[in-house]
């Protein structure tokens, strides 16, 4: 209070300062809670405040600007503060500028300020008074003087005033250009009839009668095109929107449609189009957002996914002030349970909305990584049974009837044949630097119950000395049944590589559940209790019997690394965290999960394997005919996402889909 408050607020008058001293040493010794309040007042000044240099002493010279209203403001504050009970303590510093405006001040002429009311800047580099064209300021330093309140409102006001300025100079601009290049076209053209007539004598009614043959032609095209409207409402970020579009479906003429073979190539063709209409979307712009490009993919393929159809929306969308969006959505359309999710899943749109402030009109620029995201939400819109009626109804085209049968053909396929679709995926080298993996130490260890287990090490290569990111404790990895949880070579950032970036000592456990140690006869107490306190022994072997270990564990892993803890097999005081991926977190469990712990899947299937009870997820030349059954029937349960990668087929419809494929880097397994 003596070096802080007396410098900032001033020596208190009278009895203010015993009394404000007593109050600090009670609330120093707990017992008063502080009750302190900050008042503060916004108003106006009279604009004459002045910021120098002073050059001499290298300093900042501030002169404070002249508030007439400053008694009548002091004498309400002692008021509230006498009517709560409490002391007034005013800044020295008695008005301060948080919103800072002026700089570019608006005014008639060029004698007083920068620009126009228009906010043109003003071009005083003739002898008359001119504007610099394009050149236009739209922001706070247009306000000359104080507003009195935060001054958002009165900024975003002055610049969609000026906005609308700038787009009406924008469009009066293309205007002249067209009227220019029209008049410059059509004297050309009228040189050259006149010259072409005098040379050949071409006969008017010819060039008529072309004229109107390719009018034809042109409408016989559109005839060929299928074109409808199409109404999606919804919530984005959950605000309500509303899209109105209307497609147009390019389909070629002269393509035959065959029921039998439906791997035919051009059925991805035919179902491509383009999207116009507007979306209302009141919450971000008030104005109606029109679709200046818009692409439409009714079937669309991922290859990690062949079995998943989607329906791919791209919208870029413009308001009449300038603002820029793009709506990007798509339909998921997944063969889980045969067709029992098909209606929901056709008419329900994933969208995400994005803000841009791009300054090139191109596309490619407007969604490109260079542009300021402004905006970014998620959502869904939704396509209702009347909207779809009227969809069928107003659609128009000769091809309408095979667009139909394309559509529904596809969906067939989807859900009811489950055929995928480029079966044999491109994949990418996933190590674009062609890094090798960290090399890595194994260490043999022999548990309690004298099963033989290993831990493979991964060796921080960080010194000290050239990184502050190395750190004193190691971290050991538990994985989940029988798989490889971590320890990812195919992926360029896998949990492994991430740690021994950042300078952590790497452990990875192989559990008697590991392929490399695989146990017919064990429970997941025996991995708590021997496995785990075998591997922390063999850390502190190396580090020192009293180093913490950081432990991450997924499934199996996380439900051991719990029963070791509570069952006193490891001590508390080993381990530095725990950070665990366990199946009992999950309390909401999908309907499938319900079913799958209701039947008796495990022990029929125990005992389909016999002896051997270890299932390898990859393909074995010399498997029993136990294991190919129990594989065969696995890869028959449903699945919410598939591949056709043999490993994650039978991996999926054990545990359900433990990942998506956008998210795993493609690589042959």
């Amino acid at each position: 209070m003596l070096f802080k408050g007396i410098t900032t607020y001033g020596w208190p008058n009278g009895c203010w300062f015993l009394q404000g001293l007593i109050d600090k040493v009670k609330h120093l010794m707990g017992l008063k809670a502080s009750q302190a309040m900050v008042l503060n007042v916004m108003g106006y000044d009279s604009c004459d405040g002045r910021i120098t240099f002073d050059k001499e002493t290298n300093k900042i010279r501030f002169t404070q600007a002249h508030d007439p209203l400053l008694l009548r403001k002091i004498q309400a504050l002692q008021s509230i503060s006498k009517k709560l009970g409490g002391m007034l303590f005013m800044s020295r510093y008695r008005s301060t500028s948080v919103h800072l405006l002026g700089g570019c001040n608006a005014a008639s002429d060029s004698l007083n300020g920068v620009c126009n009311p228009k906010g043109q800047v003003f071009d005083v580099s003739g002898d008359q008074p001119a504007r610099h064209e394009g050149l236009y300021v739209c922001d706070g330093s247009l306000i000359p003087c104080s507003v009195g309140i935060n001054p958002i409102l009165t900024i975003t006001t002055t610049s969609e005033y000026i906005s609308k300025h700038l787009v009406q100079e924008v469009l009066n601009f293309k205007n002249r250009f067209k009227q220019n290049e029209v008049m410059t076209t059509g004297l050309v053209e009228l040189a050259n009839s006149t010259m072409h007539s005098k040379i050949s004598g071409i006969n008017n009614s010819r060039l008529d009668k072309g004229l109107q043959s390719h009018r034809e032609v042109q409408t016989m095209k559109s005839k060929e095109n299928v074109t409808f409207k199409e109404t999606l409402k919804g919530f984005i970020g959950g605000m309500p929107c509303i899209a109105y579009l209307a497609v147009k479906i390019n389909l070629p003429g002269q393509l035959t449609f065959s029921q039998n073979n439906i791997d035919k190539t051009y059925e991805h063709s035919l179902l491509r189009g383009k999207v116009g209409g507007y979306v209302v979307f009141q919450t971000i712009n008030k104005e109606p957002l029109y679709v200046i490009d818009g692409e439409i993919d009714m079937l669309a393929i991922n290859n990690r996914t062949p079995y998943t159809q989607y329906m791919h929306y791209k919208l870029v969308l413009a308001s009449t002030s300038g603002s820029r969006y793009l709506l990007e959505g798509k339909k998921v359309m997944n063969p889980y349970i045969l067709a029992t999710y098909a209606w929901k899943e056709s008419k329900t749109l994933h969208v995400t909305f994005k803000e841009f402030t791009g300054k090139d009109d191109k596309q490619s620029k407007i969604c490109g990584d260079n542009n300021q995201q402004k905006v970014d939400l998620n959502g869904e819109l939704h396509l209702s049974v009347l909207e779809l009626l009227k969809s069928l109804i107003s659609m128009q085209g000769n091809q309408k009837g095979l667009f139909v049968c394309l559509l529904l053909q596809s969906l067939w396929r989807t859900y009811i044949l489950q055929i995928p679709r480029n079966a044999e995926p491109k994949f990418t080298n996933f190590d674009k630097n062609n890094k090798t993996y960290p090399t890595s130490c194994l260490h043999e260890l022999k548990t309690g119950d004298g099963c033989l287990i290993s831990c493979q090490q991964w060796r921080c290569n960080l010194k000290p000395w050239k990184s502050k990111r190395v750190h004193g404790f190691p971290i050991l990895l538990l994985n989940g049944h029988s798989t490889e949880s971590f320890y990812l070579p195919t992926e360029p950032t896998d949990l492994v590589r991430t740690l021994l970036e950042e300078g952590y000592d790497t452990w990875n456990l192989l559990t008697r559940t590991h392929p490399q140690h695989a146990s017919n006869k064990f429970t997941i107490e025996d991995i708590a209790k021997f496995d785990i306190p075998a591997a922390i022994t063999k850390i502190q072997e190396l580090h020192g019997p009293k180093t913490k270990i950081h432990v991450i564990a997924h499934c199996v892993g996380g439900l051991a690394i719990n029963i070791a803890l509570l069952g006193g097999y490891v001590s508390a005081a080993h381990v530095a965290s725990l950070s665990c991926i366990n199946s009992s977190m999950f309390f909401k469990l999908t309907t499938s999960a319900l079913l799958k712990m209701r039947l008796p899947l495990i022990p029929i299937s125990m005992a389909v394997l016999g002896k051997n009870k270890i299932i390898s997820m990859s393909e074995e030349p010399n498997e029993s005919f136990r294991h190919w059954l129990v594989k065969s029937i696995v890869r028959l349960i449903p699945q919410y996402e598939r591949c056709t990668l043999s490993g994650c087929d039978l991996l999926s419809g054990i545990f359900g889909n433990t990942f998506w494929h956008d998210n795993v880097t493609p690589k042959h397994s």
